[in-house]
């Protein structure tokens, strides 16, 4: 089974410092962060575990985890 990346460090390679310096400055953006993270964790351990879950709690999840990687990567943007 091919595993997907999924964290931001992998994903948005190029701001790989502003996300550092950014979650040490930005409550907001560390806790959206922290919570993107989660989400991940979370959606691998379901897959991988084959954890019997409805697919309308895994779009859910999956949904939640894209608006957060929308809403960082527009922070990110807006500061670099």
């Amino acid at each position: 089974m091919h595993e997907e990346k999924h964290d931001l460090a992998h994903e948005l390679p190029e701001y790989k410092d502003k996300m550092h310096e950014m979650k040490t400055s930005d409550r907001h953006f560390k806790k959206l962060f922290d919570e993107y993270h989660v989400l991940t964790k979370e959606i691998h351990q379901l897959e991988a575990d084959k954890v019997p879950v409805t697919d309308e709690h895994f779009e859910i999840l999956k949904k939640k985890r894209l608006s957060h990687k929308d809403e960082l990567f527009s922070m990110l943007k807006t500061a670099a």
